[in-house]
């Protein structure tokens, strides 16, 4: 079993972590407290941007549901008359510098979720500096910035922060990385403005999201099926996310016959590791598709879904901006 396949069964399942990882936990720990102290006191400085800026992300390593949710997000915020904008980091991508994304973004360049983002309609701006790439937005005209997979990113100051939980896998054995798959402590979340969980049933305080699908689309986009139709079917499931097994449980659940296929997050494919030998239908996330438009074949579909929230998660969005227009 690789190491990372190890850890990740011990934070969520019964395995007992290497015994390594305490001390480094510790370590860990005492810098996350650290920096965030460093913050506070004004000694590591943050950046106001001048518009309101909402701020995505999760207290554990790997997916939750954030693209999703900051695509709807946005979706909902120009529908209320703000032009918003997206900065991310471009995890995955070669991209140093600050840059707007353009019409055809390159995902080896800029990162997969970004490109996502970026087909929903929204501008988005990448960069490691977040701040950098959270200017361009606004200098572009956008008049909220929403900073994907930022909670723990505290150069750019926020208006509102939102916890994005896994709500089968929560938050594991509750220890810090690598001892378990926290970012920051658990008491951090009771210092976000608000949380949503994604799946299963929310707790106390928490919003309700659901991931609804029910088609595929082929990666040149000229046909569709619904997701019914590959049902009792055997097919080849890709997918390069955080949580590859909410994927192929989808499918099953859809009544698909599941070949699975696990890449590492952010895992840059090339055609021969998507060639199986067969012409079985080959079913992938909309994330992972966007890298593998320039070598598709006509049996590969991407499964799209969007996130579902209640209207009173958005309005209570609106109600922490400053400013509203």
């Amino acid at each position: 079993m690789a190491l990372a396949d190890e850890l990740v069964e011990a934070w969520y399942g019964n395995r007992r972590c290497p015994w390594w990882t305490q001390p480094l936990a510790g370590l860990y720990g005492a810098i996350t407290v650290l920096r965030r102290a460093l913050y506070r006191i004004g000694v590591l400085r943050s950046v106001r941007l001048g518009v309101p800026v909402v701020v995505i992300g999760n207290l554990t390593a790997g997916g939750t549901g954030k693209t999703p949710l900051t695509i709807v997000l946005a979706d909902a915020l120009r529908a209320r008359g703000f032009r918003p904008g997206v900065a991310s980091r471009g995890y995955g991508g070669k991209q140093r510098g600050a840059a707007l994304l353009g019409d055809i973004p390159d995902p080896a360049e800029v990162g997969d979720e970004p490109c996502l983002i970026h087909a929903s309609g929204v501008p988005v701006a990448v960069g490691r500096d977040r701040p950098a790439a959270a200017r361009l937005l606004v200098a572009d005209g956008c008049n909220v910035v929403i900073a994907d997979d930022g909670l723990q990113h505290y150069r750019l100051v926020r208006d509102v922060e939102i916890c994005v939980i896994d709500g089968v896998r929560r938050f594991g054995n509750g220890r810090l990385l690598p001892a378990g798959p926290l970012r920051e402590p658990l008491r951090r979340l009771a210092q976000v403005d608000l949380r949503v969980c994604n799946g299963s049933t929310p707790q106390e305080g928490e919003y309700s999201m659901r991931l609804a699908g029910g088609e595929a689309v082929t990666l040149d986009g000229m046909h569709r099926r619904l997701l019914a139709d590959f049902a009792g079917m055997r097919v080849h499931a890709v997918a390069a996310i955080g949580n590859p097994a909410r994927f192929f449980a989808g499918l099953r659940d859809a009544g698909i016959e599941v070949v699975e296929h696990a890449f590492p997050d952010h895992h840059a494919f090339v055609a021969t590791e998507l060639a199986f030998g067969d012409e079985l239908p080959v079913l992938m996330t909309d994330k992972d598709a966007v890298k593998c438009r320039g070598f598709a074949q006509t049996h590969w579909w991407r499964v799209p879904v969007h996130a579902e929230l209640p209207v009173e998660f958005f309005e209570a969005v609106l109600a922490r901006l400053p400013g509203r227009v």
